[in-house]
């Protein structure tokens, strides 16, 4: 179904709709604050199946990342991460960053890779964050890409619900989505590695 949700007062009784589904194991397709993603309960294997086989990968190599509500949920998930990291995290956060860090034993193994790490998002769109608040824990979400071959990433919604209503079981309509995907920042060594450049400012950091 196409759920036109209000990206600045979203209606509780539409999250809730939502969080039902991810919590029946459901695939969603949600905006954020750079590209529509697929997303679903990062405790829910067969919903991660799903979304790997929607893009024609394996779930070990997907790049997933945890879309959380706010830092808080670090501890959860990471390995201990230094004061200096943390500050940069909470200057840049919510933003559209992805911070990847050492995974503790709490992340599901069928989504670690090779490298035991995990992709950390908070997007500033109220959408996704409220979601998270309502499930109680992160959501696993991987960018939707476009197969035209001079724009990456689908940013208008309806286009989104046509080409995957048969795939997901929710496509949430929160107004046209960027065209930009979040800059990726590889912290598990102690130094800074750009993995790929996006929306968020390389000058800020």
């Amino acid at each position: 179904m196409l759920l036109r949700i209000h990206p600045e007062n979203p209606s509780q009784r539409q999250l809730t709709h939502v969080v039902e589904c991810l919590n029946d194991g459901g695939v969603v397709i949600s905006p954020t604050d750079t590209v529509y993603g697929l997303t679903c309960d990062i405790f829910k294997p067969k919903a991660i199946e799903r979304i790997a086989r929607i893009k024609g990968i394996k779930p070990e190599k997907a790049n997933f990342s945890f879309l959380c509500a706010d830092l808080s949920e670090l501890s959860d998930y990471t390995k201990p991460i230094n004061n200096e990291l943390f500050k940069l995290m909470r200057r840049l956060l919510p933003g559209p960053y992805t911070f990847i860090l050492n995974a503790n034993g709490t992340v599901p193994k069928y989504i670690q890779n090779k490298k035991k790490t995990v992709g950390i998002r908070i997007p500033n769109n109220t959408i996704p964050i409220e979601i998270v608040k309502l499930l109680g824990h992160p959501i696993m979400s991987s960018s939707i890409h476009d197969e035209d071959d001079l724009i990456e990433y689908t940013t208008d919604p309806e286009l989104i619900y046509e080409k995957y209503k048969n795939l997901v079981d929710i496509v949430i309509d929160g107004g046209y989505g960027g065209n930009l995907a979040s800059t990726v920042l590889d912290c598990t060594s102690g130094e800074i590695e750009v993995v790929r450049e996006g929306l968020g400012s390389l000058d800020a950091l």
